[in-house]
């Protein structure tokens, strides 16, 4: 489950960053009269985000008037609109897949195979559409250019800890020589992270950043990661 997640995240993410980045003036572009229009795929996303991922936990959608309006004008509500609603969505899924927890059923990969392969494919769709407006799809473009500064130990080891995003997923965070470095539960090699400030950091080896979190008190209580356009909380449970 936690593969499809990950998956989720990352495609799921992309279509908002995409979504996002598309001036509002061309939500109503479709390359040719046959296609559907930029509005039109958000909406149809969103539609199936909730309906796929409702069967999958067994879970109902909050829903209201506006929801039973047709596609066709739906497709016309404004860009923030709609990237409001496909965030919400996608937090939905997100739900759903925790709740759902391990696949034992047919039916159940059946559903999360559709939701993934869905996302995928419509964000190829999209990219396709920057790319004849002349703009470059999320995932062509380089990283932020970002720069590390110096901290001393004493601002980085309240952060050493292992935080929970899921169950059975957990980062620890650890010092080696007066860095931190990051490990996931499931698997690959501790990576440094880099202070940007002094509470939030990047790595260096994929494009995504950690901010640490502080309780009342001023205790490190938790951390949320930044990738793929989505941000991911975790709690420190150690």
């Amino acid at each position: 489950m936690l593969t499809f997640e990950r998956f989720a995240d990352n495609f799921g993410g992309n279509l908002v960053a995409a979504f996002a980045s598309i001036p509002a003036s061309k939500y109503d572009y479709r390359p040719t009269p046959a296609q559907q229009t930029i509005g039109y795929i958000a909406q149809h996303v969103e539609n199936a985000n909730y309906g796929l991922c409702g069967r999958l936990a067994d879970m109902q959608r909050p829903q209201t008037a506006k929801d039973s309006l047709p596609d066709t004008v739906k497709a016309r509500w404004p860009k923030d609109t709609l990237v409001r609603r496909l965030e919400a969505s996608l937090r939905f899924c997100d739900s759903a897949m925790m709740r759902a927890g391990t696949l034992s059923s047919p039916l159940g990969a059946s559903l999360l195979l559709a939701f993934e392969t869905d996302l995928a494919e419509h964000y190829s769709q999209v990219s396709s559409y920057m790319r004849l407006l002349g703009m470059v799809p999320p995932t062509g473009l380089p990283p932020r250019p970002r720069t590390a500064i110096e901290l001393p130990a004493s601002s980085l080891s309240p952060y050493v800890g292992v935080y929970q995003l899921v169950p059975g997923w957990e980062l620890r965070v650890t010092m080696q020589n007066g860095a931190l470095f990051v490990a996931s539960s499931l698997g690959g090699v501790p990576l440094r992270l880099w202070p940007e400030t002094k509470s939030d950091f990047f790595l260096k080896e994929v494009d995504a950043q950690v901010t640490f979190t502080r309780d009342a008190t001023g205790a490190a209580a938790g951390l949320i990661v930044h990738q793929f356009g989505r941000d991911r909380p975790a709690k420190k449970i150690s």
